[in-house]
C-alpha cells in the first residue's frame, strides 16, 4: 500500500460549499452559531455537525498525538532549497494527520479515543515568521530570513499540507505568526514598529506568496503589537490578508484574545475587544483553553450592547464552516482521502523520506584540504559531545518512532570497533555536609535572555533520569524526568557561589522553572527539596568532580586517528518558546571542550546540530571541517554519518546569516532592516558564513549568463536570466543554483543583493544544465509611501548567479524600465 495516497477524482463533485455554508447558518440558532467562535465547537446533532476545534500542530511533522514520522526542524527543510521535498514531506506529513483523525490505532496511550476523535484536519501550520534575528527563541520553526526564499518553501509545504485534489483538501493548513513576530521576550506586549517598507518589502511578502498561491486555509496572529495596534485587531488583517483571499480564516494565538485586556492593556473590557477583534476580522477564539464559556458570554455581551451584530458573526463562522467543508467534512461520501488509515503513520517510505530530508538539510560550513569525507579506511573515529549520543526533540515535534544518534549512524557505516563515543561532559556528585547526591552527568547550557546565570543540567548515571521538580506544587526534587521538554522547563538549575566561600566551591542551587523559582535545601527526612525563598534558607552544596569529561575526551581523541566533536543546543534550553537568546556564542563548555580536543587532534571536524547559528569564529579560523545540521529528527545519525563517509554529497545552504562574534548587532525588537542593517539584504557587518552558503564535495562552474527583458502573458516586463551549470567533478551531487539582484543606480537604499530566484538541482559528473529564472519586473521595485504602492525605476540592474549571495561568479546586466 503507498504510504501516500494520492487523491482521485470521485466520481461525484462536491455540492456548492457556499450553498452548503449558507444552508448550516440558516439552520444553527444564534446561541450556537455564537459558541462556533471558540476554539473547541461543539457537535450539533440536529444537523450532523459533529465536534470540531482549530489546530493540529503539523511544523516538521505531526506533533503533540504520539508517534510519528519526525522531520528536520523548520529552520533544517529551510537549508534545503528544496520546493519539492517541502511538498512531498507536506503530503507525508498530512497523510498522517488524516491517519490520527480516521484511525483510532493510530494513536498510542489510554486517551485514545479522545485524542483520535479531537485531532483536527485544521493544521497550524507552517510558521512563515522572517528569520531575521538569529537570536530569536523560535528560530528552529522559520525557513529563512528572506521572504521570497520563505514564501516559495512555505508554499511548497502547504501545496502537500492541502494535497491535490480540486476540491477537498487533505488538510487546511494556517500560516503563522502575522505581523512581524520576532521577539519572545515580553511578547505579548511588545510593540514592533516597521516602516512602510519594510512592512511592504519584507514582512507581508512571506505571507503573500502561499497565500495568493490558493494553498493556505488561514493565518493565525502574532502576540506582539506592530505599530501601536495588537495584531489580534490589527486593520492589515482585513486590508492584506483578507484582500488578498477573503475566505481566509482568522484564528487567534493562544490566549491572545484575553491578553487584549490583561496583558496589553488595549481595551478597557473582554466585551470591547472581543468585540473588537470580530470586527477587525478574528474568526476563531484560543482562549481558555478548551473552556468556551468565558468567550460565549463576551460575545453574548457584545451583541446585546450592540457592539457587534449577528452579521458579523455569521461572517466568521461562515468562514470557519467553509473551512471545514473543503476537509470533505459535510461531504464524507466524496472525501477521496477518507480511506487513509493507521498503516501510513511512521511506514517504511516516511522513514526514508525523513532520512532523504535530514540529508538534504546538512551543510557543509567549511571543509580546508579536503578534511571530509573521511578517509575511505579512517581507522577509529571519536564522537565528542553530549549531542553525539542523543537525538533531541523540540517543542513541536512528535513522539520520535526511533532515534539513530550521530555515534549510532557512524557505527553502522564504520563498524562497532572503528566508533568510540564520550560524552565530554563532567560527571559529578553534590554534597552537602555528610549526604551526597547523584552521581550525575552535569551540564552547562549557557545563559539566556531570561536568565543572565548559566543554567545546567544534572542526569542521573544510575536511571537516566534529569534532576527536576516533582510532586505537589512542585516542591520535591528527584531525577525524575526522561526530557526536559514540558512547557516549563523544571529541569533546568542555577548554581549560584556562596560568597567568600566560592573558593571552596560552595553553591546554592536554584530552580529556574518560571513558575518556581525556589533555592533547594535539604529537609528533615535527608531529600532535597525546592521551596527556600531566600538564600540563607537554602542548603549548602559542594560540586565534587568524579569524573572529568574533557580529559576523557582529550584521551579518546588523542588514541583515535580523527575526532568528530558534536557541539549545539538543546531545544528547550535557553532558546525556544518564550525564552530569547542573549547572544550568539556557543556555551562555555562546549567552546572549552572543543578547544581542548582540536589541541589533541588536528583531524578534527565539527558538527553544529542547533536551531540557530553560533558565533564560531575560534572553530572556522582553527578547525579545518565545519558541519550543520538542525535538530534533523529521527534519521539524524544516519543522515550525518552519510555525509561524513562521503557516501552523500552535501548541497545544504545556510537558510539565514552566520554572524561573527565581532559583529555589533541591533537590539532584537529593531525591525528596521534598512536603516539598521539587518539581514544579508543590507547588513555589511563581519560575516562567518553569509546567507545560502554551502560547501560540496564536487565542484560546480558557471557559464556566462544572459539576461533579456519582455513583455509576460500578462503584459507587464520580465526578465528572464538563461544561466548554464556544469559538475565539474568527478562525482555527482546537488548545487543550489541562486540568482541575486541589485539596483546599480537606485534613488533610495536598496539591498546589497537580493534573492529572485533558487534552484536546487542534481548532475553527474561532467553533466551541464541550462536554468531559465523569470523574475516578474515589479519584484525590482521599491515600497513608495507617497505614492502607496510599489515604484519601479527604469535603470541597470546587475543580476549575479552562483552558490551563496556572497558567492557570485557569473553576472549579466540587464536594464529595465
Amino acid at each position: 500500500m503507498s504510504a501516500v495516497p494520492a487523491a482521485s477524482a470521485p466520481a461525484a463533485t462536491v455540492a456548492d460549499p457556499a450553498a452548503k455554508v449558507a444552508g448550516l447558518l440558516a439552520q444553527l440558532t444564534l446561541e450556537e452559531k455564537i459558541a462556533f467562535l471558540h476554539q473547541h465547537q461543539p457537535a450539533v446533532e440536529r444537523l450532523g455537525l459533529g465536534r470540531f476545534h482549530t489546530g493540529c500542530e503539523a511544523l516538521h511533522g505531526v506533533a503533540w498525538i504520539g508517534r510519528a514520522t519526525v522531520f528536520p526542524q523548520a529552520v533544517g527543510l529551510g537549508a534545503t532549497w528544496d520546493r519539492e521535498l517541502l511538498r512531498r514531506i507536506g503530503q507525508a506529513v498530512s497523510t498522517e494527520v488524516r491517519a490520527f483523525r480516521q484511525d483510532a490505532r493510530a494513536v498510542q496511550g489510554s486517551d485514545v479515543y479522545e485524542k483520535h476523535t479531537m485531532v483536527s484536519l485544521n493544521v497550524w501550520s507552517p510558521v512563515v515568521n522572517l528569520l531575521r534575528d538569529p537570536r530569536w527563541g523560535r528560530n528552529e520553526e522559520g525557513y529563512s530570513e528572506d521572504p521570497f526564499a520563505t514564501a516559495e518553501m512555505a508554499t511548497a509545504y502547504c501545496r502537500g499540507l492541502r494535497g491535490d485534489h480540486p476540491t477537498i483538501w487533505r488538510t487546511a493548513p494556517v500560516l503563522k505568526h502575522f505581523l512581524a513576530y520576532n521577539v519572545e521576550t515580553d511578547r505579548a506586549a511588545i510593540d514592533v514598529r516597521v516602516p512602510p517598507r519594510v512592512l511592504h518589502e519584507y514582512e507581508l511578502p512571506a505571507f503573500r506568496g502561499p497565500i495568493e498561491a490558493g494553498v493556505v486555509a488561514g493565518v493565525m496572529p502574532g502576540y506582539n503589537l506592530t505599530n501601536g495596534i495588537p495584531n489580534h485587531v490589527h486593520p492589515l488583517l482585513a486590508e492584506a490578508l483578507r484582500a488578498w483571499n477573503p475566505e481566509l480564516v482568522i484564528c487567534s494565538d493562544a490566549q491572545a484574545p484575553s491578553n487584549l485586556v490583561e496583558i496589553e492593556k488595549y481595551f478597557p473590557s473582554h466585551v470591547e475587544s472581543h468585540a473588537a477583534a470580530l470586527k477587525a476580522g478574528l474568526d476563531s477564539y484560543t482562549d481558555n483553553d478548551a473552556n468556551a464559556q468565558p468567550t460565549i458570554e463576551r460575545f453574548t455581551a457584545a451583541l446585546q450592547q450592540g457592539l457587534i451584530s449577528e452579521a458579523d458573526i455569521d461572517a466568521a463562522v461562515g468562514r470557519l464552516l467553509a473551512m471545514r467543508a473543503r476537509t470533505g467534512e459535510f461531504d464524507p461520501e466524496l472525501d477521496p482521502y477518507a480511506d487513509i488509515r493507521a498503516d501510513v503513520v511512521v511506514c517504511e517510505p516516511h522513514a526514508a523520506l525523513a532520512l532523504e530530508a535530514a540529508k538534504a538539510s546538512i551543510v557543509l560550513l567549511k571543509n580546508d584540504n579536503r578534511a571530509l569525507p573521511l578517509d575511505p579506511r579512517p581507522g577509529s573515529v571519536a564522537v565528542i559531545g553530549h549531542l553525539g549520543t542523543r537525538v533531541l526533540t523540540d517543542w513541536y515535534s512528535g513522539t520520535l518512532p526511533y532515534a539513530v544518534s550521530i555515534a549510532d549512524g557512524l557505527r553502522t557505516r564504520l563498524g562497532a570497533d572503528s566508533v568510540a563515543a564520550v560524552d565530554g561532559a563532567d560527571v559529578v556528585k553534590l554534597r552537602a555536609g555528610e549526604r551526597e547526591f547523584g552521581p550525575f552527568v552535569h551540564n552547562d547550557w549557557g545563559t539566556s535572555v531570561q536568565c543572565p546565570v548559566p543554567v545546567h543540567t544534572f542526569q542521573s548515571t544510575e536511571n537516566g533520569r534529569y534532576l527536576t521538580l516533582t510532586g505537589e506544587h512542585d516542591r520535591q526534587v528527584e531525577a525524575a524526568a526522561q526530557t526536559p521538554d514540558g512547557w516549563f522547563v523544571k529541569e533546568l538549575w542555577e548554581l549560584h557561589p556562596v560568597g567568600e566561600a566560592s573558593a571552596a566551591g560552595q553553591v546554592l542551587l536554584r530552580s529556574n522553572a518560571e513558575h518556581s523559582r525556589k533555592y533547594v535545601r535539604v529537609d528533615e527526612t535527608g531529600s532535597l527539596v525546592a521551596d527556600a525563598e531566600s538564600p540563607q534558607d537554602a542548603t549548602r552544596f559542594t560540586v565534587e568532580l568524579l569524573t572529568s569529561g574533557t580529559h576523557e575526551a582529550v584521551a579518546a581523541a588523542s588514541s583515535a586517528e580523527s575526532a568528530i566533536v558534536v557541539v549545539g543546543n538543546d531545544p528547550h534550553i535557553n532558546g525556544r518558546e518564550t525564552v530569547d537568546r542573549d547572544g550568539l556564542a556557543l556555551p562555555a563548555a562546549q567552546e572549552s571542550l572543543l578547544r581542548a580536543v582540536t589541541e589533541a587532534n588536528p583531524n578534527t571536524a565539527v558538527i553544529v546540530v542547533s536551531s540557530y547559528p553560533y558565533a564560531i569564529d575560534w572553530a572556522a579560523e582553527h578547525v579545518p571541517a565545519i558541519l550543520w545540521t538542525s535538530h534533523g529528527g529521527q534519521e539524524l545519525g544516519n543522515a550525518v554519518a552519510e555525509v561524513l563517509t562521503g557516501a552523500y554529497s552535501p548541497a545544504g545552504r545556510v537558510p539565514q546569516t552566520w554572524y561573527s562574534a565581532e559583529a555589533e548587532l541591533p537590539e532584537p525588537g529593531d525591525y528596521d532592516v534598512i536603516g539598521s542593517q539587518w539581514t544579508y539584504q543590507y547588513s555589511q557587518r563581519k560575516h562567518l558564513f553569509p546567507f545560502g552558503h554551502g560547501l560540496s564535495y564536487t565542484t560546480f562552474e558557471y557559464g556566462d549568463p544572459i539576461g533579456t527583458v519582455a513583455l509576460s502573458h500578462e503584459g507587464a516586463p520580465t526578465v528572464t536570466i538563461e544561466v548554464t551549470v556544469t559538475n565539474a567533478g568527478d562525482i555527482a551531487g546537488d548545487e543550489v543554483v541562486q540568482l541575486y539582484s541589485h539596483a546599480i543606480d537606485a534613488s533610495v537604499p536598496t539591498p546589497l543583493r537580493k534573492l529572485q530566484g533558487f534552484e536546487r538541482i542534481r548532475l553527474e559528473p561532467g553533466e551541464s544544465r541550462a536554468l531559465v529564472f523569470e523574475v516578474p519586473a515589479i519584484r525590482l521595485a521599491h515600497w513608495s509611501e507617497l505614492d502607496g504602492g510599489f515604484v519601479g525605476e527604469p535603470g541597470e540592474f546587475e543580476f549575479a548567479v552562483g552558490r551563496s549571495c556572497a558567492d557570485l561568479p557569473a553576472s549579466v546586466t540587464v536594464f529595465c524600465g
